[in-house]
This record gives structure tokens, sequence and C-alpha cells, in this order.
């Protein structure tokens, strides 16, 4: 698993001043988790004949542990976490963590506009021994930047599972602003933020007000080199559940400095980051699944429908472009 920028000063004492001992030493317990850096793929959910298709999740949970993904995401947005009820919500974070069998940490996807039931879905991942909760801010009901603070307040004072943040305006309409996250980076339990603002700024942003130790994940894979160059440690990816390998090569590539390979790497997968969302997503990457593993199903739950024709003549140049077909 990769750590971009070193134990010492990823996950160091330096992050939070005036603190007393024993919160600092929480915090750093907490961030001195390995699952916060490299290729964590956001997991697609597989459906056959309207259910979870439970063996193809397996097979998928371990051929990227195998391929050499650092953690993984189930039950987030591309996974079609939306569609699922609750019991199949937790059975899906279950078997993950039943397969990954502790080769890689999980962060159970566990966000939801009421905060509720957010918190239910933290209670259960806790339990079931997830490493960390993925929490997207509150979408549709759009609470103002206050409201979306005390969201993520209330979940880390009712449970104590750490909390990513994940900012994606495009689909929440809400944005957590820089100002915010500084504030939610005080709360020891937050330790980090999926940003799929699409604005590299907030990188640095963030550093200077959370601190070079608040995990900060690329939300956006096209972004994902520069996302790392500015400070960054990973990626919470939708490309690598088909590239699994190249997306892993690419994180270390950052690791090690190597600039040159990761804009290489890049360069063979950047036509199949934008073709994965040539259509709503995730149509476009559970169509790309089927063509490089066998007998996967493509199948999607309404109101999603499968990807168009178009984009799937544009996933299988990706594919192409990338060698994995």
């Amino acid at each position: 698993m990769l750590d971009i920028l070193g134990s010492a000063s990823l996950f160091g004492p330096e992050r939070r001043n005036g603190q007393d001992p024993a919160m600092a030493h929480r915090i750093n317990k907490v961030k001195g988790c390995p699952m916060f850096s490299g290729s964590i793929p956001a997991l697609v959910t597989p459906f056959r004949n309207g259910d979870v298709d439970e063996a193809a999740f397996r097979r998928l949970v371990s051929w990227q542990i195998d391929a050499g993904s650092s953690a993984l995401v189930p039950c987030g947005t591309t996974g079609e976490s939306a569609t699922l009820s609750y019991d199949e919500h937790y059975r899906v974070i279950a078997l993950c963590l039943e397969e990954a069998a502790g080769r890689v940490p999980v962060i159970a996807g566990c966000g939801s506009n009421d905060t509720a039931t957010a918190v239910r879905h933290m209670a259960f991942a806790k339990a079931e021994g997830a490493a960390a909760a993925l929490v997207v801010a509150p979408y549709y009901n759009r609470p103002n930047q206050e409201g979306i603070y005390a969201h993520y307040a209330h979940l880390a004072d009712k449970c104590d599972l750490p909390i990513i943040l994940y900012n994606v305006p495009g689909r929440t309409v809400t944005d957590l602003l820089p100002e915010t996250v500084a504030r939610l980076a005080e709360i020891p339990s937050i330790i980090g933020i999926k940003d799929a603002s699409g604005n590299l700024a907030r990188v640095g942003i963030h550093r200077l007000s959370c601190g070079t130790d608040f995990c900060q994940l690329s939300g956006n894979d096209d972004m994902a080199v520069g996302f790392n160059a500015s400070g960054g440690v990973g990626c919470i990816s939708v490309t690598a559940n088909v590239a699994p390998q190249l997306c892993a090569a690419l994180q270390q590539a950052c690791l090690e400095g190597d600039y040159a390979r990761a804009r290489a790497i890049n360069d063979r997968l950047h036509p199949l980051h934008g073709a994965l969302f040539a259509d709503a997503s995730p149509g476009p990457v559970k169509y790309a699944l089927s063509r490089v593993l066998a007998d996967f199903p493509g199948e999607l739950r309404l109101p999603m429908t499968p990807a168009s024709s178009a984009a799937c003549r544009a996933v299988d140049a990706g594919l192409a472009h990338a060698g994995l077909i």
C-alpha cells in the first residue's frame, strides 16, 4: 500500500497546534492507517436478473487486490448505492470485507442526505470491521455550509469510525468549501477528503488550512497525476475498476516521484478516463468490465440504463488504447 509523502510527513504530529497530547495521539493513531494512499477503486455493484451478483462481486474484489489496489470502496456512487436497499447495502459491505479478508482496508460508502441514515450506515460499517467511511456531502436538500458542517459533526459525534469527506458538487449541487473543510478537519475522526470538485488549487489550500497529514484523495481519474503532484496521496477511482494494474502502477510512479512514468501511464489511460463518463455512470464502466472480465454482468438498475452505442464505442477505443483488449 502506498504512502505518497512518506509516513513521517503524511501522518506526523505536526498537523494541528494547540491540541492536547491525548487528542494528538488519537489523530496520529487513526492517521497511521496505510489505506489512505494509492489506487482505490470505487467498486461497481454487479447485478444479475435484478439481484446483487455476489459471486461476481467477490471475483471483482479479489481481482482488484491481486492487481495492486491499496484499498476498496463499496457502496459509493459508482456502486449504485442510491438503488440499494438497506439489506443490500449492508450485504455488499459485508461481502467486500469477507472477500478482502484483511488484505487491504475497506472504506465503506456511508453517505446519505438524511443524517440519521448516514449514522446507521456508519454504525453497521464499524461493527463489520470497515476501516473508514466515505461520506458524501448531503445532496438534493442543499444545506448551507453550516448545515454541511453540522451533518458531519453529528456523524463524528455518534460514531468514531474515521470519516473521509466526499465533495462532488457536480452530483450534490452543494460544495464543501475549503473553509468548511478546515473546520471539519479539526474533528479528530475526520481524516481526509475525496475531492471531485475539479479544482486542483484546493489541494494546496487544504494543505495549508488542514495540515499536510490531512489525507487528500482525488475523485477525478483524469486529474490524478496533477492532484498528487500538488500534494494528494492517491485516487478513489472509477477507471481502476477496469484497469487496476495500470492505475496502481500510476500511483506507484507518483510515490517514487517519477512523474515522467506517471504521465506515460496516464497517456495510456486518458482516453479511457473520458470514455467511462461518455454516458451516465456507471453504465460505461459496467460495459467496460463486461469486456475485460469473463461473464461479468453489465446490468444496471433503473433509473440508470445501459451505455449508448456511441459510449460503448468510446469505451472500446479507450480499452484498446490502454492495451486492455
